[in-house]
């Protein structure tokens, strides 16, 4: 099914939820292969960017084939006992309290470290070094028989600085390029930076009471925290109760899409089978959400 195109433009979308298991990916990966199959498609490949980079799944649908992987790492103080003397300079500097003198011995906790650098800077005796502790890989890649480029960052197991990675991420951003961010579940700051620099939120709930009270911290994050506009996807319409649809209304949050409550479409999903291959129908659907979005920006 070919799509016109004649409004599609260029923009960040960022496709976010309040919490795990409301449908985000489902909704980033059909968004972008509606847009993608339109017809007269502008300009270079739309690019999709799976920034949840603790839990990557949108490859799984998508199947791009990889074609770079990049180490990235954070530079880890480390110090020179024979220079150091004990200053605590190092950890009264530190807000993350990534390292601390106590007695004799500096002790460096890599997990808490986020790379700032200013243990260094401020070492009296130079005693301090910092060395690259990788803490995951950035890919890149190409989606097979569809015009959409695919980047994404995947943290090491255990690893607690999923931020900086997608912020390493997303300066690798081409401009001018209509892009798609797939952000983590949540509202914590690997979120934020995921959102940070997007022309529109796109928040995907579920009609029910915690989808409405996540929904809520999410609007909360994006539009009051960063300033961004924000819209909402209800997946599972049918579910639930209208608390969501309450609290759109009360607080002047538009709902651009509903989802159905589809056994198929759940099914598919379970496969690893993206929504608008079983029903091309949703082709056109996710078209005009784009348009809506583009509409809201524009206000």
């Amino acid at each position: 099914m070919v799509v016109a195109a004649e409004q599609v433009g260029k923009m960040i979308i960022t496709v976010a939820s309040g919490k795990g298991g409301t449908g985000k990916t489902t909704v980033a990966v059909n968004l972008a292969l509606s847009i993608a199959s339109a017809d007269h498609w502008p300009g270079k490949p739309l690019l999709f960017v799976d920034a949840d980079v603790e839990e990557p799944n949108a490859h799984l649908f998508l199947k791009p084939v990889i074609q770079t992987q990049e180490p990235f790492g954070l530079p880890i103080p480390h110090v020179d006992a024979a220079k150091c003397q004990l200053s605590g300079k190092c950890a009264q500097v530190c807000e993350f309290h990534a390292i601390a003198v106590l007695g004799t011995k500096v002790l460096v906790f890599p997990e808490l470290c986020h790379g700032c650098g200013s243990c260094t800077l401020v070492c009296p005796e130079q005693a301090i070094h910092e060395e690259i502790n990788q803490i995951g890989v950035i890919e890149s890649g190409q989606v097979e028989g569809v015009p959409i480029s695919f980047l994404r960052g995947v943290l090491n197991v255990g690893e607690a600085s999923a931020t900086p990675l997608i912020r390493a991420v997303k300066q690798r951003l081409p401009a001018g390029r209509t892009v798609i961010i797939d952000a983590p579940p949540g509202n914590s700051c690997p979120v934020v930076e995921s959102m940070r620099k997007s022309d529109f939120v796109l928040l995907v709930t579920e009609p029910t009471p915690f989808g409405r009270h996540d929904l809520a911290l999410a609007v909360q994050v994006a539009r009051e925290e960063i300033g961004l506009p924000v819209g909402v996807v209800i997946n599972r319409d049918g579910i639930g109760d209208d608390s969501v649809d309450r609290f759109c209304g009360e607080h002047n949050v538009p709902i651009l899409l509903r989802i159905p409550m589809d056994r198929a479409i759940a099914e598919a999903y379970s496969d690893g089978v993206p929504l608008v291959n079983i029903q091309p129908a949703y082709k056109t659907t996710f078209i005009n959400l784009f348009r809506r979005i583009q509409q809201e920006v524009q206000r």
